[in-house]
């Protein structure tokens, strides 16, 4: 139910069943849907859409104003998809005019003292570790891993699948399925573990492997690599749907900020 200390604002949309702790704060142009946990001492402000069965810590505040000066009160919102868990001290800013919206998947984890800035995108099924921050306009793909302390310049991609190590330090963008990890991050392996315990079949793995040899094993260029990669369907087709995000992703890389390496 409801704490009486809550602070909760008549326009503010809130779904069955939804439990809001004391000294918690919540604006009126709020959605929250059905069945979401609120904890005690959350602030959640103009511009929040969050969606079913999420469970919001202690200290989190969510749509606050974007940290950005050029920021100009434009009408944005920071949204929540269903499922996803966020610790304490979390925070979410609203999006600016480039986005109008900073959103969250749905089942994903953001632990404690997590930074998403404007205009950031993240997909389903993501995990950020302790303290991981995010600087404006960053995309992160589904089932992406950040380990603790990682640190993502603004306007960089994050591939799916891909997993950075803990105090990763992120200048370039970082495709779909590779590990990097340092200070600037760089390409380590790829994620094997985690694509066999999501269920990868042997042929998309061994597609993956041959992926991260053009990527980075056989000196390639860049566009050399990419060639490499789309043939890898004739022989593995299995692999099309991973071959087609890989290549998506590196068709949509800046050639000022280029990949990991």
């Amino acid at each position: 139910g409801m704490s009486n200390l809550a602070q909760i604002h008549p326009d503010a949309k809130i779904g069955e069943g939804v439990e809001i702790g004391p000294f918690t704060t919540i604006y009126g142009d709020v959605i929250i849907g059905e069945g979401t946990w609120i904890g005690p001492n959350v602030t959640i402000m103009d511009g929040a859409r969050i969606g079913k069965n999420c469970r919001i810590f202690p200290g989190a505040v969510i749509s606050a104003i974007p940290q950005d000066l050029k920021f100009d009160g434009e009408q944005t919102t920071a949204e929540v998809g269903d499922y996803t868990t966020i610790r304490e001290c979390v925070t979410i800013n609203r999006g600016t005019k480039d986005r109008m919206k900073t959103a969250v998947g749905a089942h994903c984890l953001l632990m404690a003292y997590v930074h998403l800035a404007h205009d950031c995108q993240v997909g389903n099924q993501t995990i950020f570790a302790n303290s991981a921050q995010l600087a404006g306009h960053v995309h992160v793909g589904d089932w992406a891993i950040l380990g603790g302390f990682t640190v993502v310049h603004q306007f960089v991609r994050i591939g799916a699948h891909s997993f950075t190590a803990m105090h990763s330090l992120l200048l370039a963008d970082l495709p779909p399925f590779v590990m990097c990890q340092g200070q600037p991050a760089e390409a380590r392996s790829m994620n094997f573990e985690g694509l066999r315990r999501r269920g990868f079949s042997p042929e998309r793995i061994s597609a993956v492997k041959a992926m991260h040899k053009a990527l980075y094993r056989d000196d390639l260029t860049l566009d050399k690599a990419k060639e490499q990669i789309a043939q890898l369907v004739q022989e593995k087709p299995e692999s099309a749907p991973d071959v087609a995000m890989m290549l998506d992703f590196l068709h949509h890389t800046s050639a000022q900020r280029g990949i990991i390496r």
